[in-house]
C-alpha cells in the first residue's frame, strides 16, 4: 500500500475526544495490548497528529502521528499498526517468519507467499483468514511488516504451504516507515519454544486423528519443496541471524542508564550554550525568549535529534530560563506585560568559555544513497516568456509558433532580425524602428495604430516582452529543468484572524521552489512551539498551505533564509 509515494492532504492535531476514542478504537482492535500499553501508545498530553493521505491507488488514509513516528494508520475503519509500534510491541499480534532476502520483495508491493514462511520447530502461530498478523525475520523477533492472513494456519497446512498466504500492507522501508525517523529493527530474541506436553499431545491426537496424519508430512513436504533452491538461503539468514544476535547482545552489555527525560535536560542545556556562544551577539540584546529558542536554539540541536522542552524536566522555557539565570549566565526580565526577554549574557561564565563546539555529522553533509532527504539548495529561477496566437505572425519566420517558450534574450535578437530583413531601421535615425503592419498588430494597442509610426528600440523590445505571456523555469541542483508558464508567485506569509479574534500565520506557494509543506510544518511546530496544521490552499487543487497558531511571521521568514536548515524534497511525499 505505501510501497510508493502517497499525496498528503491534511496534517493537524488531535482534539481531545478524538485521543480517546482512538484509545477505545485500539482496545478493541487489539486484544493482546493491555491497559498501561494503551496509556503508552496513546498517551493524554503527548502531543499527537493526525494526517490524512491518499494512496498511490487512490485509497483514503488516516495516519496517527506521535513523536515524529506514525504509530498506528486507519483503513476502511479498519485500525493497523505500523513497525515502529510493532518494536515495541512486538507480540500485539501473531507473528509468522520469513527469510532475509523475501523483505526486499516485500518493500516493492509483493505480497508474502506462503513458500517463503519458515515453520518454526514450535509450529505455525493459529491464525483464521482475514487475520492482522506480523512478519518477522530469521533471528530476530522484531516484525518488518504487517499484512492479512489469506487462509487460516490449518488451510495454509493443507495447502502444503503453497499459494499466498499474506496479503501485506505496510512494511519497514516503505514509504509510511520513512514519513518517520527512518529507524532502523531493534535486535528482539526469538522466544524459545516451550517444551511439548505429552499428555496434551495425546489428548489432541485422540480428539482430530485427521490432523495428526496430515501436519507432519505436509510440512515436510514444504520443506522438501524448498530444498537445496532454499539451502543457501538458509545458511545467509543463520549468518544474519547470528550477526544480529550478537550485536543485541553487545547492545545489552552497556545499556544507556540515561533515562529519555535526563536526556533531553542535556539535549536542552547544550543547545541553550551553544546558541549563547556562536548564534546570539551583544547587539541582539534585549532578545525575546521566544525568538531565542526558535531561531538559535532549535538551529544548534545536532543532525537527527530533537528539541522539546516539554519532554524534558523544565517542561516549559520560562523555568529553564530561571534556572540559567540562577547560575548567572543570562539575566531575564520582563520588559512588557507577560512578555520576558533576555536583556543580559555573561560570556565569560565558565559553561561559556568551556564548551566545545560540536562538529557537524559526515551524515547531514553528504546524501545517502537511496534516501530520499536531502539538504536543501535553492533552485536556479529564470523568467521566460510564451508567444500567444495575436503575435505568431511576428515569430513564425524565425521558426516559432502559438505556445513557443523563448528566452528574453532570444526574444530580442528575433525582433532586432526581423527589423533589419525587413528594411524597417529609420534610415535618418538608427535608434528608431519603423512599424509595420504586423508590428503594429502585435506591439500598439488599438488607438495607437494610426498615430505611433515609429519606436525607439528600447520602447519596441520592452512592448514586445509584455505582450508576450510570462513563463518560467526552475532547476534544482542535479535535477532536470521544470518550464511552466504563467508568472512565479513567491513563498507567501500572511497574518490572518479567526474566529474569536484568533490570529493564524500561513504560508503559501512552498511547493514551487521544492519545499515540503509537511516537512515545514513540523519543523515550524517544534521551532515556534504552537499548532501547525497542512491543508489544501483555497482556489488550488495541488497546491498545500501551512497555517501556524499565532504571530509567526518572524520564525517563518527566519527559517526560510536559514540555509543550514535541512527539508525534505516535496516530490517526497506531495508527488
Amino acid at each position: 500500500m505505501f510501497a510508493k509515494p502517497f499525496r498528503v492532504k491534511s496534517n493537524s492535531a488531535i482534539k481531545g475526544s478524538d485521543r480517546r476514542k482512538l484509545r477505545a478504537d485500539v482496545t478493541v482492535a487489539f486484544s493482546a495490548i493491555e491497559t498501561d500499553q494503551v496509556s503508552e501508545l496513546v498517551p493524554g498530553k503527548e502531543e499527537l497528529n493526525i494526517v490524512k493521505l491518499c494512496a498511490h491507488r487512490g485509497d483514503a488514509v488516516t495516519v496517527y502521528m506521535r513523536g515524529g513516528n506514525p504509530i498506528l494508520f486507519e483503513l476502511e475503519k479498519n485500525l493497523y499498526p505500523t513497525v515502529y509500534t510493532l518494536w515495541s510491541y512486538p507480540d500485539l499480534l501473531p507473528t509468522f517468519t520469513t527469510w532475509p532476502l523475501v523483505l526486499k520483495k516485500l518493500v516493492g508491493g509483493a505480497d508474502l507467499m506462503l513458500p517463503g514462511v519458515v515453520v518454526p520447530p514450535a509450529g505455525l502461530p493459529q491464525v483464521q483468514k482475514g487475520d492482522l498478523c506480523a512478519i518477522a525475520l530469521v533471528g530476530n523477533r522484531a516484525p518488518v511488516a504487517i499484512g492479512v492472513a489469506a487462509m487460516s494456519t490449518a488451510e495454509m497446512l493443507m495447502s502444503g504451504l503453497k499459494g499466498k498466504g499474506f496479503s501485506v500492507l505496510h512494511t519497514y522501508q516503505d514509504h509510511l516507515w520513512q514519513s518517520g525517523d527512518k529507524s532502523s529493527p531493534p535486535s528482539i530474541a526469538s522466544l524459545a519454544p516451550d517444551p511439548p506436553d505429552v499428555s496434551d499431545e495425546k489428548s489432541s491426537d485422540q480428539a482430530d486423528p485427521t490432523l495428526q496424519g496430515n501436519v507432519q508430512p505436509l510440512s515436510l513436504q514444504g520443506e522438501e519443496e524448498r530444498g537445496e533452491a532454499h539451502q543457501e538461503c538458509e545458511e545467509k539468514a543463520l549468518s544474519e541471524a547470528s550477526e544480529d544476535t550478537s550485536a543485541g547482545e553487545l547492545n545489552q552489555d552497556t545499556p544507556d542508564s540515561k533515562s529519555p527525560q535526563e536526556q533531553m535536560d542535556e539535549l536542552l542545556q547544550q543547545c541553550f550554550v551553544h546558541a549563547l556562544k556562536c548564534r546570539v551577539k551583544k547587539a541582539d540584546l534585549p532578545l525575546l525568549t521566544s525568538i531565542f529558542l526558535g531561531s538559535h536554539m532549535f538551529s544548534c540541536c545536532p543532525e537527527g535529534q530533537q528539541l522539546d522542552i516539554k519532554k524534558s524536566s523544565f517542561k516549559k522555557l520560562s523555568k529553564f530560563l530561571q534556572q540559567m539565570q540562577q547560575e548567572q549566565i543570562i539575566q531575564v526580565k520582563e520588559l512588557s506585560k507577560g512578555v520576558e526577554s533576555i536583556v543580559a549574557v555573561d560570556w565569560k561564565h565558565p559553561r561559556i568559555t568551556s564548551f566545545v563546539i560540536p562538529e557537524p555529522s559526515p551524515t547531514s553533509q553528504t546524501i545517502q544513497e537511496g534516501s530520499r532527504v536531502q539538504p536543501y539548495h535553492p533552485p536556479d529561477i529564470k523568467s521566460l516568456y510564451c508567444v500567444p496566437a495575436n503575435m505568431t505572425l511576428l515569430f513564425r519566420k524565425s521558426g516559432h509558433t502559438k505556445g513557443s517558450i523563448l528566452e528574453g534574450s532570444e526574444v530580442r535578437t528575433i525582433i532586432i532580425n526581423y527589423a533589419k530583413k525587413n528594411n524597417l531601421v529609420d534610415a535618418d535615425n538608427k535608434n528608431l524602428v519603423k512599424l509595420d503592419p504586423i508590428l503594429c498588430d502585435c506591439i500598439l494597442e488599438k488607438n495607437e495604430q494610426h498615430v505611433v509610426p515609429k519606436l525607439p528600440w528600447d520602447s519596441l523590445l520592452t512592448r514586445c516582452l509584455e505582450k508576450l505571456q510570462p513563463a518560467y523555469q526552475v532547476t534544482f541542483p542535479g535535477q532536470e529543468p521544470i518550464v511552466k508558464k504563467g508568472k512565479i508567485y513567491p513563498i507567501d506569509i500572511t497574518l490572518a484572524k479567526r474566529t474569536y479574534n484568533k490570529k493564524v500565520t500561513v504560508v503559501q506557494n512552498l511547493e514551487t521552489y521544492g519545499l515540503d509543506p509537511c516537512s515545514v510544518a513540523a519543523i515550524l511546530q517544534q521551532r515556534c512551539q504552537a499548532s501547525t496544521t497542512v491543508s489544501a490552499a483555497p482556489g488550488s487543487k495541488d497546491s498545500l498551505q501551512v497555517q501556524i497558531q499565532g504571530n509567526q511571521i518572524h520564525h517563518v521568514g527566519r527559517l526560510l533564509l536559514d540555509i543550514s536548515c535541512t527539508f525534505t524534497l516535496c516530490a517526497f511525499s506531495c508527488a
